[in-house]
């Protein structure tokens, strides 16, 4: 891990970009944290991160307030990174099917998320090996995010991942159904009810299949991008009680 830049945002949360080989991340920390902090993943969207950077941020300021540290990194294909042909076109073809009004094909849905999640779980857990190196850095280790597939992947295979927050916002693969079976750490996950790029059933159906005893499903009126703050908070809360 080889840090590239540094910045303090108003004294109270230091900002450390870093490339991790060829993978951008950001890294933030409590500026005044004496000891180690649990850690929370923030997993963007594959929009990159520039242009998710002011959700990010405002995540990362409310998980410092609370005395995390948190971090993300680039997906494979987007932002600053090579492009992914194949990804380029499993997106062309899923627009092309949702502009024609229709129904989004399981082949499309599986070239567009199946390889997103082989690539990005790797990338996360070698992220997660260099971040767990650092002094400042301690667990428990927590998951907020989507692709949900992703963090369903993670939830399976990282053991030193204690909890996860959910955003249920992309396509599900039918392969997941059976990974999420799998699953046994705590989980609150988050649905805008009326989001127009979900297969809100398909949602419902994943939740269901999660195998962990404790989990939550968190409901709301309105698109994608309207997560009300009130659900971000409580999202915070269930970290909170299982990482602190």
């Amino acid at each position: 891990m080889h840090f590239t830049s540094e910045q303090r945002l108003d004294d109270a949360v230091l900002e450390r970009e870093f490339t991790l080989g060829e993978i951008p991340g950001i890294l933030w920390t409590p500026a005044s944290a004496s000891a180690p902090a649990p850690l929370i993943l923030l997993s963007p969207p594959p929009l990159g991160l520039r242009k998710t950077y002011p959700r990010l941020v405002a995540r990362a300021r409310h998980a410092a307030a609370d005395g995390f540290a948190t971090a993300t990194i680039e997906l494979p294909g987007s932002g600053d990174r090579p492009r992914w042909p194949a990804a380029e076109q499993a997106r062309a073809d899923l627009r092309r099917a949702m502009e024609a009004c229709e129904p989004v094909s399981d082949e499309i849905i599986d070239a567009l998320i199946l390889p997103l999640v082989d690539k990005s779980v790797p990338e996360w857990q070698a992220a997660l090996d260099a971040l767990l190196s650092l002094p400042e850095i301690g667990g428990p280790v927590g998951y907020s995010g989507g692709v949900i597939s992703i963090g369903t992947r993670l939830a399976v295979v990282e053991p030193r991942i204690s909890a996860a927050v959910l955003f249920a916002g992309s396509f599900v693969p039918r392969a997941m159904f059976e990974e999420a079976r799998q699953v046994t750490i705590p989980l609150h996950v988050l649905l805008q009810w009326d989001d127009e790029g979900n297969d809100r059933q398909a949602a419902l159906d994943l939740f269901d299949a999660f195998g962990s005893k404790e989990k939550t499903l968190h409901a709301n009126m309105g698109g994608h991008t309207g997560v009300p703050q009130s659900a971000g908070d409580e999202a915070g809360r269930f970290l909170a009680r299982h990482l602190k």
